[in-house]
């Protein structure tokens, strides 16, 4: 197939622009989502919220990003990708502006949750996007580079929220870094096309991808029904779940727990959560490369490794010294690493499965997985930190990474 391409004019330059434009886009999702575990030190000192509600609150932002997963990630097969982003961009904005404003438990968990689903237009339609665009053998590449522009958001979010707590309110911490977001979808949607048929190029998907069988087209309950009766991916879709866990595990609690309530104080503690987001963008372009070059695209054997070194890593931060930050920051990293790793063999199994016609229905119910897990890890870990210390935070996402390994080795290409 890259022999095909090559021999279309222009059509190698079109698919990196198309993939580094939905790369740009997402470089500014998680302005919009990932801001959270900044603001609970100063919710929880205003507010008086406990983990616990911190932790429920947490959740139903996710909760309603996994509903909102596996209703749009049909919708971007139907719409196309560049619509369905765009539109998750711009609502994104305005709700977490208005979640800026809330005073009470209510009156944040209400916008928050619903900024939870207009999130979820963003990744499945832009993996149908990347899925028409790109052919299977370079697939976990691609969704690996679309994994670094997620992890780099990480990065560039937690950098901007040090920043502006360190001179403004947790409002703003809601309000500046999220702008970039509004730039970031507008850009996107001058740029993209949803195929390469639209600038009249071939696909480079082979008309049965992997020897699975599609029909030419399918209504919405068709693949729904051929999603969810495919077992494998089923399994697939329970084994990212705990992954998910153990990354918004990490995500959420490592800068409540590194912060304190007296961070400010010495702010260059703050840093070093950075740490776990650079990792994250590390993981996510060396997990696509392992899946597609190293395991010749078979993708239960990276994920099975890395969730286990994930693991280890999770235990590593529970024995180490909380004032110790040089191995603190190597630790995070590996951690980053590995639990962030597996998630481009996880997106690369929805069309090596299910067939690229359905890519966008399978990652968005794969998602949707992922997100219904991560919604419950927000207050069980929440509870456990309550009753047993922060420190077994750790624990908890040290557990959950050896399910997530276990769960993937019964799905075999």
């Amino acid at each position: 197939m890259l022999a095909l391409q090559l021999a279309q004019p222009g059509f190698r330059f079109a698919q990196w622009r198309m993939l580094l434009a939905t790369m740009f886009c997402y470089l500014f999702y998680y302005t919009g989502r990932q801001v959270w575990g900044f603001v609970v030190p100063d919710l929880q000192a205003e507010l008086g919220l406990s983990n616990e509600d911190i932790g429920w609150i947490a959740g139903a932002m996710l909760g309603a990003y996994g509903i909102g997963q596996f209703i749009n990630g049909n919708l971007g097969d139907k719409f196309g990708g560049r619509r369905m982003m765009t539109l998750g961009a711009i609502s994104s904005v305005i709700l977490v502006w208005a979640t800026s404003f809330g005073y009470s438990f209510w009156t944040i968990l209400i916008p928050w949750a619903l900024n939870g689903y207009v999130q979820s237009l963003g990744w499945a339609p832009g993996s149908r996007l990347i899925s028409n665009w790109w052919g299977p053998n370079e697939r976990a590449k691609a969704f690996g580079y679309y994994m670094m522009a997620a992890a780099s958001s990480a990065v560039l979010t937690f950098a901007l929220c040090i920043l502006v707590l360190q001179y403004m309110s947790w409002q703003w911490v809601f309000r500046l870094p999220v702008l970039l977001l509004l730039a970031g979808g507008i850009l996107f949607y001058l740029i993209a096309r949803d195929n390469p048929e639209e600038l009249g190029y071939d696909s480079p998907n082979p008309p049965q991808d992997d020897q699975i069988q599609e029909p030419q087209e399918e209504n919405t309950l068709e693949r729904y029904t051929a999603t969810l009766s495919n077992w494998r991916f089923l399994v697939a879709c329970i084994s990212l779940g705990f992954e998910s866990m153990a990354r918004y595990g990490l995500l959420i609690w490592v800068p409540t727990y590194y912060l304190g309530s007296d961070w400010k104080s010495n702010p260059a503690t703050a840093w070093v959560t950075l740490a776990l987001p650079i990792g994250m963008a590390f993981g996510a372009i060396s997990g696509g490369y392992f899946s597609d070059k190293i395991f010749h695209s078979n993708r239960s054997r990276p994920i099975i490794i890395m969730m286990l070194l994930a693991a280890l890593m999770s235990i590593g931060l529970y024995l180490a010294p909380k004032d110790q930050p040089h191995i603190a920051i190597g630790l995070l990293f590996m951690a980053g690493f590995f639990v962030y790793g597996p998630q481009a063999s996880f997106w690369a199994l929805c069309p090596d499965l299910l067939g690229p016609k359905r890519a966008g229905t399978g990652v968005g119910v794969m998602d949707a997985a992922a997100y219904a897990f991560a919604a419950i890890q927000g207050p069980l870990f929440g509870l456990v930190i309550d009753n047993w210390g922060d420190t077994y935070g750790f624990v908890a996402t040290a557990t959950v990474c050896l399910l997530s390994a276990f769960t993937i080795l019964f799905v075999r290409k």
